[in-house]
């Protein structure tokens, strides 16, 4: 046909012949603003590999104590970024939500429409909501917001070796909280099928914490060793926590951004608490073994820990972390 180039007379000799120029509508054109995209590793990654990901939590503030723990996941170049929930203070509005999480996150956020730069060319940051997020009506900002499996309150998903599964521990989901609801029933089920090396759990009201300000929520402690999982992530108290419980490890992530809170009388099972710095969750994991690092914002080491399933292994660190007493 008219137009085609000798391009397209051979392309046809082996395909047939193509649908004409004027009824193909082009796809956007490469940019200098995607390359960081393109470059890393896509989701989900072959199942043998090794992947990094970031765990931030409390963080949506629009805040320099936000854009300092932002650049320090960013220098980790992780395969994902995961959330523990409060991603857009005060009242999870749509008004503040951008420049909340996009400002800061929006090259991991996949379909991205704000205005702080291109997104990611496939997703690489994957929330769980909390109680600032829930004070907008049925959650409707985040849900528009994000491009996320399921009904996006709670859903799961596979990158390499890892099962991932975020939960909604807020009162207000519609599918509740009780270890008898469906939510529960659900992700009891999606355990119980799970093929992967590593079950992980995460979402924003902690079973466990040796926090002042909310300190645990009793009503999820949920079976999660029973059911299958491996390691069950939180937030809601704004500092760094992890213990031990029932043979598999409860981490409290809430340094990301939001004013600090004080740790208390340590828990049972309390293996370590900080309050002094903000900071985030670096991970690595692969099929046979997770190591878990907890780096303050200045870039200092204060947690590390292995868990290879059948047992948990300490590195000792220099010890700067503090444990505010009561």
């Amino acid at each position: 046909p008219s137009g085609y180039t000798w391009i397209e007379e051979y392309v046809n000799s082996f395909f047939g012949a193509q649908p004409s120029p004027a009824t193909v509508t082009p796809g956007p054109p490469p940019t200098v603003t995607q390359t960081l995209a393109l470059t890393l590793p896509p989701v989900p990654v072959t199942p043998s590999a090794q992947i990094t990901f970031a765990v931030i939590g409390d963080y949506g503030t629009a805040s320099s104590n936000e854009l300092a723990v932002a650049n320090l996941v960013k220098s980790w170049n992780p395969n994902l970024i995961i959330t523990t929930g409060d991603n857009n203070y005060p009242s999870g509005a749509a008004s503040t939500i951008d420049k909340n999480i996009g400002q800061f996150y929006h090259d991991y956020i996949g379909s991205y429409s704000g205005t702080y730069g291109a997104g990611s060319a496939i997703n690489r940051f994957f929330p769980s909501p909390g109680n600032h997020d829930w004070v907008a009506a049925n959650l409707q900002p985040y849900k528009d917001y994000f491009t996320l499996p399921g009904n996006e309150r709670y859903y799961d998903y596979v990158v390499g070796p890892v099962h991932f599964f975020a939960v909604d521990s807020d009162s207000h989901e519609p599918d509740g909280v009780s270890q008898s609801s469906a939510q529960a029933l659900w992700l009891k089920n999606a355990l119980a099928n799970s093929t992967s090396p590593w079950n992980v759990v995460y979402f924003h009201h902690p079973p466990y914490s040796s926090g002042t300000n909310h300190g645990s929520t009793t009503g999820m402690r949920w079976p999660f060793k029973t059911w299958g999982a491996d390691v069950v992530m939180a937030g809601h108290d704004h500092e760094y926590e992890r213990l031990l419980i029932d043979g598999i490890p409860y981490f409290v992530n809430g340094s990301g951004g939001a004013s600090l809170y004080s740790c208390g009388t340590p828990l049972a099972g309390s293996q370590i608490c900080y309050d002094a710095n903000y900071g985030a969750m670096k991970v690595v994991a692969d099929s046979s073994a997770m190591q878990f690092q907890f780096v303050n914002r200045s870039g200092t080491l204060i947690d590390s820990y292995t868990f290879t399933g059948s047992s948990v292994t300490p590195v000792p660190v220099t010890p700067t972390f503090t444990r505010t007493p009561t």
